[in-house]
């Protein structure tokens, strides 16, 4: 494929609006389709009166809006989601209806519409809380421990069983933790935010042991297209890729990073000892770290540890704090 005809769901998002930027810089059309829950217009200003793009301002819950309007594409990155793991054990209709029933319409409107393309960001927390460390995709069983995460989950086996019904090629892609300028949630946004409340203490959810793996934006954004490139090569329908950096980090070492960027000195630390062995909240997994061989043997490498990441994010998010 050279020009490509993409639509991008949640395409005003944190990574839905990275993507946005990548695809345009490669010279394809792009149709973003987001509600503006969480997307920002502020994300995709830049591209509003470019020739290649459209915005659709739709809620993807809306099932005939979607039929309507996602067509005359070659592939949907499908990105739309509610992102907040923690508000599963409050509200999981939320999740249900934002993650499962919208990604039910997209195929749906893929299927009516031709549409042989999806690539679905998926996440690591499909997998739960797991006895191998780095996880491979082939992990089983298969075990979320958050609504988020089953949602998820739920949302793979729908694009399998779509694309062996109606043969739509499908690129699954498990995302670690993504980080970098434009987020609006997730551990560097929340103790950015509760240091300027309050610089002298810094609030931590469960005990700061928990350790994870944390991706630039950037590489995520390049595995992304990289992946999707080399899966349009291949006679297989159905591929499923762990994205993520190679190393893991604790959540008290992003709180000294996010400390030392802010320029503080004497944070005192309040762990707030967390749920079930230390965990920040229910369905929270403690330890994650993805084996990302399979995209690496693709020729995607990241190009930044998790510290890196991190500290990167930090600056970033800063740097967009002190804009507002």
């Amino acid at each position: 494929m050279s020009t490509l005809r993409t639509a991008v769901t949640g395409g005003a998002g944190f990574i839905g609006s990275h993507l946005v930027d990548y695809l345009m810089s490669k010279g394809h059309y792009v149709k973003v389709f987001d509600n503006f829950s969480a997307g920002k217009i502020e994300n995709i200003r830049q591209w509003m009166s470019h020739e290649r793009f459209e915005l659709y301002k739709v809620d993807l819950k809306d099932r005939n809006a979607v039929f309507e309007k996602l067509k005359d594409v070659d592939v949907v990155f499908h990105l739309a989601a509610n992102p907040e793991v923690r508000l599963g054990s409050q509200d999981p209709y939320a999740i249900y209806s934002d993650n499962v029933e919208v990604t039910f319409n997209v195929l749906e409107a893929m299927r009516l519409n031709g549409i042989k393309y999806i690539v679905f960001t998926s996440s690591s927390t499909v997998y739960g809380e797991t006895n191998v460390r780095p996880t491979p995709e082939d992990y089983s069983p298969m075990e979320p421990i958050s609504v988020y995460g089953a949602s998820k989950l739920a949302c793979e086996a729908l694009i399998m069983g779509y694309a062996h019904t109606f043969n739509i090629k499908a690129l699954i892609l498990r995302l670690a933790n993504i980080v970098g300028p434009r987020a609006q949630h997730g551990v560097i946004y929340d103790f950015i935010h509760k240091l300027l409340a309050d610089p002298t203490q810094l609030e931590i959810l469960g005990d700061g042991s928990q350790r994870k793996s944390y991706l630039y934006i950037s590489d995520c954004i390049e595995a992304i297209y990289h992946l999707f490139m080399e899966f349009t090569k291949s006679n297989t329908l159905i591929e499923v890729y762990n994205i993520g950096s190679q190393d893991w980090i604790t959540v008290k070492e992003i709180a000294d990073i996010v400390v030392e960027e802010m320029g503080l000195k004497g944070v005192k630390y309040r762990f707030t000892g967390g749920v079930e062995g230390g965990r920040g909240w229910r369905g929270d997994v403690k330890y994650m770290l993805l084996d990302v061989s399979k995209a690496l043997e693709k020729g995607w490498r990241p190009k930044h540890t998790s510290q890196e990441a991190v500290r990167l994010a930090a600056r970033a998010l800063i740097k967009e704090v002190g804009k507002c």
